[in-house]
C-alpha cells in the first residue's frame, strides 16, 4: 500500500517530472543542438525510432578525452516502456537488449503500467527520487531544476543509480535505462555514465540537451524539456556533499576501481 505522504509526495514529483507529448521529429520545436567535436553519431542514427516511446536513443557513440570511442549498441536511454508497441518490443529484442533498468517512482508505475520487455530481459526497479524529503518534492512542482540535487542527495538515489552502472559494466548484453519521459532522471544516469568513461563536458551537456530535440521542446520549455542549469545543479550538488566528481563516484555511488574498469573494458574502444 501506498502511503498518503508518500502518495502525495509522488503525485507531486510526477507533476514535476512528466509531461508527455507524441513525437514528431519532422516538425521539431527545436533543432538538435550543436555537436561538439567527440559526437560521432548524428541525431536520426542515435534514435531507435520507437512509435510507442519517445526520447529512445542510443547512449554511445561519443568519442573521449583520451581518445577512445563509447560503443554504440551496448546502452539505451528511453522514456518509459509501458506504451511500447509489440514492434518496439521487436526493436528491443534485435537490439540484444538484456536488462531494463526503471527509475520511475512506484506511484508513476501504476499510474503508467509496467515496462514492456523482450523476453528474458530482467526487471530492475531503481526508485532514485521516491524517498525524497517532502519538500524537495513540493518546491520541483514550480521547477524540474529544483529535485536535481536530489538525485544525489535523496535516500536510494546513490544506490539506484550504481545499480545501472554496475549492471551496465557487468551485463554481457545491452542495458537500458529510463525514468517517465526520459530527460530528467534518465539525463543523469547518462551524465553519470558518460562522465566516468571520460567523455568531456560539453559532449555530456549536449547528450543531455538532446531530449529537447526528440520531445519537441520549445526554448525554456522546462516541463517537455531541460536545460544546462538544471544539469548544472546537479553537478554542483555532487561538488557539495563529496568536493570532487571521483569522490561521487566512489564514495557516494560506492563504485569500485574494479566496477570502472570493467565498465570501460565493456564501453570503451
Amino acid at each position: 500500500m501506498i502511503r498518503p505522504r508518500t502518495l502525495g509526495a509522488a503525485v507531486v514529483l510526477t507533476a514535476a517530472l512528466t509531461f508527455t507529448v507524441a513525437p514528431n521529429l519532422a516538425a521539431a520545436a527545436t533543432p538538435p543542438p550543436p555537436p561538439t567535436g567527440s559526437v560521432l553519431l548524428d541525431p536520426a542514427a542515435r534514435s531507435l525510432n520507437l512509435s510507442g516511446v519517445e526520447n529512445a536513443r542510443d547512449a554511445g557513440g561519443y568519442r573521449t578525452i583520451d581518445g577512445h570511442t563509447v560503443r554504440s549498441g551496448l546502452v539505451f536511454r528511453t522514456a518509459a516502456l509501458s506504451s511500447a508497441t509489440t514492434a518496439d518490443v521487436a526493436v528491443l529484442a534485435a537490439h540484444n537488449v538484456n536488462s531494463v533498468h526503471d527509475l520511475r517512482t512506484s506511484y508513476e508505475q501504476l499510474l503508467s503500467g509496467a515496462d514492456k520487455l523482450p523476453a528474458g530481459a530482467s526487471d530492475h526497479h531503481d526508485d532514485v527520487i521516491g524517498q525524497a524529503p517532502l519538500p524537495t518534492l513540493l518546491s520541483s512542482a514550480s521547477a524540474a531544476q529544483n529535485v536535481y540535487p536530489a538525485f544525489i542527495t535523496a535516500p536510494g538515489a546513490n544506490a539506484g543509480f550504481a545499480d545501472v552502472i554496475r549492471d551496465i559494466a557487468y551485463d554481457n548484453a545491452a542495458v537500458v535505462f529510463h525514468c517517465t519521459a526520459g530527460k530528467d532522471r534518465t539525463g543523469w544516469a547518462a551524465a553519470v555514465l558518460l562522465t566516468i568513461l571520460g567523455v568531456d563536458k560539453d559532449t555530456v551537456y549536449y547528450d543531455f540537451l538532446l531530449s529537447n530535440y526528440y520531445r519537441n521542446a520549445a526554448p525554456g520549455d522546462t516541463n517537455n524539456g531541460v536545460t544546462t542549469a538544471e544539469l548544472d545543479t546537479a553537478f554542483a550538488q555532487v561538488n557539495q556533499s563529496y568536493g570532487s566528481f571521483d569522490n561521487y563516484v566512489h564514495n557516494g555511488l560506492g563504485l569500485t576501481a574494479a566496477d570502472i574498469a570493467a565498465l570501460k573494458a565493456k564501453m570503451l574502444a
